[in-house]
């Protein structure tokens, strides 16, 4: 059997191993050229590598969550028409568990399924002590203190001579209400004749996820960052009645093609008009080289949520850009990140990160700085609230920030100045253009 044998080849600048998320084909697949065969993850994005010929997959080498270096035998393909066999179970394997039931036998496959994502094992728990003895039980029966009813359901009771451990109460904490007493009663007093209780079985049942691919990128990014970086975190509230007006009064007279508007497009151009006042906050910080680099460009990075986990794309040269072309901009970004089409220019070269929840994003956050930058900023959902105004109680629409820096680069008067210049913009969203 002749065998084609495909290495994992450099995918990136500066990539030297990446992390095997997916297998689309198993042992015994049958392939084509340029077909999808694996989804590798390298610190910078995770990128789908083709297959380089025609053939059938003889062995994959690395399991879902194991580091491939480039270079390293990624799959080998019998590339002369020779069947691959699939190695059968071994025998422990095909030895039936003698205290399980025997399992239907199973039909002749020709080719193995593709390789799914890992999905969560039950572990099953401890089983519980054995019951206690009958003397035992007895005696809690007995007592009537263990039982929580109401002195008018134990008077009941006792002139019926009844039980109460007996009885299954329905309330809350299975306390025993009248009408479990009434139903206990009308069965003649049997246990089973009992209300039935309005709260499900207690679950026992745990699962683990094996943590691979983009969550554990996340998780050695996110400390990374928390622990090499001495956080300090900023609040402000913003009125942005006079931003929402116009934010409105631009979504109803925008022209076909054009984005509608959040609240996001007009923070990016804020930023990228302030910045030149406070660049120590547009920067990124090299610890080893003990480097600080502040950037004329504002680069900003917009985290985004998708159902493989958070990325962050980024809005490259927001200072060139109107509300219209960043708001196009952030949606092209955002998209690309959320279907799995943005290339590694999409998603580095952050210089200042910008989170939202939108309506969820609650009251505050502490959020953590996206390394190797020096400042976030957090945004919150906007609410009606009353303010005073020129001695007036007025309803204005309000939106809470919350910022972090690091305070080996960012001094908390310079962070402070940032927000404070942006509020002042927001607020008067006519400087924003000025």
């Amino acid at each position: 059997m002749s065998n084609y044998v495909f290495k994992l080849p450099d995918i990136g600048e500066g990539v030297v191993e990446g992390e095997v998320v997916s297998w689309h084909v198993s042992v015994g697949d049958s392939v084509k050229e340029d077909a999808a065969i694996v989804d590798i993850m390298t610190d910078k994005a995770t990128v789908t590598i083709p297959s380089p010929t025609d053939g059938v997959v003889a062995i994959l080498n690395g399991e879902i969550g194991d580091m491939i270096a480039v270079g390293a035998t990624l799959i080998e393909f019998s590339t002369d028409g020779t069947d691959v066999i699939v190695p059968a179970p071994s025998a422990a394997e095909a030895t039936p568990d003698p205290d399980s039931s025997p399992a239907p036998q199973a039909s002749t496959v020709t080719s193995a399924p593709t390789a799914p994502v890992p999905t969560p094992k039950l572990t099953p728990i401890a089983k519980p002590a054995s019951a206690p003895s009958q003397s035992t039980a007895t005696v809690s029966r007995n007592t009537p203190s263990r039982v929580l009813t109401s002195p008018a359901i134990r008077r009941r009771a006792q002139e019926s001579n009844v039980d109460l451990s007996l009885v299954t109460g329905s309330g809350p904490a299975g306390r025993i209400r009248h009408a479990d007493l009434d139903a206990y009663l009308a069965t003649g007093g049997s246990v089973s004749g009992a209300a039935p209780t309005n709260y499900s079985s207690r679950r026992t049942g745990t699962s683990e996820i094996k943590v691979v691919g983009l969550r554990r990128k996340i998780a050695e990014q996110m400390v990374v960052s928390k622990f090499s970086i001495p956080h300090y975190s900023y609040f402000e509230e913003i009125d942005i009645t006079e931003l929402e007006a116009l934010r409105q009064f631009l979504n109803s007279t925008r022209s076909e093609g054009q984005p509608k508007l959040t609240y996001l497009p007009f923070m990016m151009l804020t930023l990228a008009k302030i910045m030149p006042n406070h660049q120590e906050c547009n920067a990124t910080y090299d610890e080893a080289a003990n480097t600080v680099t502040q950037f004329e460009a504002v680069h900003l990075g917009i985290a985004t949520q998708t159902n493989r986990g958070l990325f962050v794309p980024v809005v490259k040269h927001v200072e060139a850009m109107d509300v219209w072309s960043a708001a196009t901009e952030m949606q092209r970004v955002s998209s690309a990140a959320r279907n799995g089409t943005a290339n590694l220019d999409d998603l580095s070269g952050s210089t200042f990160t910008i989170t939202s929840l939108g309506r969820d994003g609650g009251l505050g956050a502490t959020p953590i700085i996206n390394h190797p930058e020096v400042s976030i900023l957090g945004v919150h959902k906007a609410r009606e609230m009353p303010v005073v105004r020129n001695g007036k109680i007025e309803i204005r629409l309000i939106m809470n920030i919350s910022s972090s820096f690091d305070h080996r680069i960012v001094d908390g008067a310079n962070g402070a100045a940032l927000i404070q210049s942006m509020k002042k913009l927001l607020e008067h969203p006519a400087l924003i253009f000025m």
